[in-house]
Formats: C-alpha cells, sequence, structure tokens
C-alpha cells in the first residue's frame, strides 16, 4: 500500500497550522478567527456570506482543469499593425540562445555568474541596438514601445530650453502610444498636436519641445521622414523616431534620418505574442542631443 504524502507540500510550505493559529488567537485575546474578525473588522465593510470559490486543487489537477479551460481559446490571425506580431523562433536559437544556462551560470544557480550573464545580454542587447539604429547611446531595455516613447517625450521636454509646450505626435503612431503620451504630458499642462506630418506639422508656427514620427506606420506603412525631421528641428524640437528594428536590417537608420532619439519595441525578435507584459523595448539617442 503506497501512503498518500499529497498533503506534504501542504503542510510544510502553507502555514500556519491550526495548532499555531489557536497559539496566536490566544496571545491576542480570542477563541477562533470569526471571533476576531468580528472584534477587527467594521461591520459595514465584513463581508457576512462565504467566499464563492471552489475546493483546493493539488498542482496535477489544477494544470488539468487550465488546460481544459485554455481549449476553449479561439486563435485568430493578427495581421501587420499595431506594434505586436506572430513570429517564430527556430529551435536552435531556443536550444543555443535563449534556453543555454551557460548564459547564467557554468556552476550552480546561486553563484555570481548569473549576474556576470545578465550583465553581458544587457549589454548585447544595447550594442544590437547601437548597430540597427546608428545611435552612439542605447539604454537596456524599457517595457514597451509605448513607455519608451513617453520616456523620450519626457527626455525632450527636460532637454528643452525654450519653455516650449507643444508637443508634434504624428498620427501614424500606433494607438497605444499616442494614448500613453497623452497620459505622460497632461499634468505638465503640454498641448498635444496629433496630426499628419506632411499637413498638420507644417501649420505650427512656434517652436515645439519635440515631434514623433513612426517609421514604419502603424498599419506597416514605410515612409521617409526626413523632411518631417527637418521642419521639427527647424521648430527648435527633438526629432523622436518610432522604429522597428527587424525593419531597419534594411532601411535607412535614424541616424542617416537625422533623428535624436530612436524608440521601439523588440517584440519582433521572438518574444512571444501574450495577455500584456513586457515586450523589451528600446531608448536610444545621440550622444549630444
Amino acid at each position: 500500500m503506497i501512503d498518500d504524502n499529497s498533503k506534504e507540500f501542504i503542510y510544510r510550505h502553507i502555514g500556519p497550522s491550526e495548532k499555531e493559529q489557536q497559539k496566536m488567537l490566544e496571545a491576542v485575546g480570542y477563541k477562533t478567527l470569526e471571533n476576531l474578525m468580528d472584534n477587527t473588522v467594521p461591520e459595514k465593510i465584513l463581508l457576512k456570506e462565504e467566499l464563492k470559490i471552489d475546493e483546493p486543487l493539488s498542482e496535477n489537477d489544477a494544470l488539468k482543469k487550465l488546460k481544459s479551460i485554455s481549449k476553449q481559446n479561439e486563435i485568430f490571425r493578427n495581421f501587420i499593425g499595431m506594434g505586436y506580431y506572430n513570429s517564430f523562433t527556430p529551435n536552435v536559437i531556443l536550444r543555443n540562445i535563449l534556453e543555454n544556462p551557460g548564459w547564467y551560470t557554468s556552476y550552480t544557480p546561486y553563484q555570481p555568474e548569473v549576474a556576470q550573464g545578465r550583465l553581458e545580454m544587457l549589454l548585447n542587447f544595447q550594442q544590437l541596438i547601437i548597430d540597427l539604429t546608428g545611435m552612439d547611446i542605447a539604454n537596456a531595455s524599457l517595457l514597451d514601445e509605448a513607455t519608451a516613447t513617453a520616456e523620450a517625450v519626457g527626455l525632450s521636454q527636460r532637454l528643452d530650453k525654450n519653455n516650449s509646450k507643444k508637443i508634434f505626435v504624428s498620427d501614424s503612431c500606433n494607438p497605444q502610444t499616442i494614448d500613453l503620451i497623452k497620459t505622460r504630458t497632461e499634468p505638465f499642462g503640454l498641448e498635444l498636436i496629433i496630426g499628419n506630418e506632411k499637413d498638420d506639422l507644417s501649420k505650427i508656427n512656434e517652436d515645439i519641445v519635440c515631434g514623433v514620427l513612426a517609421y514604419p506606420g502603424t498599419l506597416g506603412d514605410i515612409q521617409d521622414p526626413s523632411e518631417s525631421i527637418s521642419q521639427i528641428h527647424k521648430k527648435n524640437g527633438k526629432a523622436i523616431l518610432v522604429c522597428d528594428l527587424l525593419a531597419l536590417a534594411r532601411l535607412k537608420t535614424p541616424a542617416e534620418l537625422g533623428a535624436d532619439i530612436a524608440v521601439g519595441s523588440a517584440q519582433r525578435f521572438g518574444i512571444p505574442m501574450g495577455y500584456g507584459g513586457p515586450s523589451r523595448s528600446f531608448l536610444c539617442n545621440k550622444r549630444r542631443i
């Protein structure tokens, strides 16, 4: 007969036990947890009925249940655009790079090689960004493209010596990028001008903090931003180019085009599609901007 030791994990890791609970209750002067709650939580917010949750499951049973739920998901085709794309990562890359334990340790996981391997990966990432964008300085990644663009706008504002109040954002940027710029600039009382760079940018007569351009646009279209970058500079603003790393393998770099700051996402380099979460964005700039 095999002993059932499936509850050992719970006893060892999910405490305290009933005996320990009773000892703590005695120390604070109560007989039961219910009695403690009744005298601690105000009656107006105290929940009277039982929580509507199922009985606890073992890890194996929970995984089976989650798999059955996941089979109800419907997979839809994702077309190019809006900043997130399906990608295929060859197994040889997975095995030898992404899943290679040599990145973090050649010995045991608790030794300093973990930090050393992480540092090496960050330096490689920064060098990759510098090579593809042509810029001089790159950071060690941000959450997503929208966050990186908002940080670039903030950087431009801190560098602005003319106390400008206007920011131009191309309507060809991804919607989530435009929305986050709105959120970040509102508390500073800045005026956000969203429009077409060929028409609306030229209508601005005052100095601007910066101009944000998409390269490629949210629908995958590629326009030469050189003229728009020149207009931004004439208005004493910083030119921010939101670009796609994979496209930069074939297109002119932001540095060649005259941009001051380049931002974007590295999601297309093998980070799978998910329901939120980081997508490894970048922010880089010229040595002097």
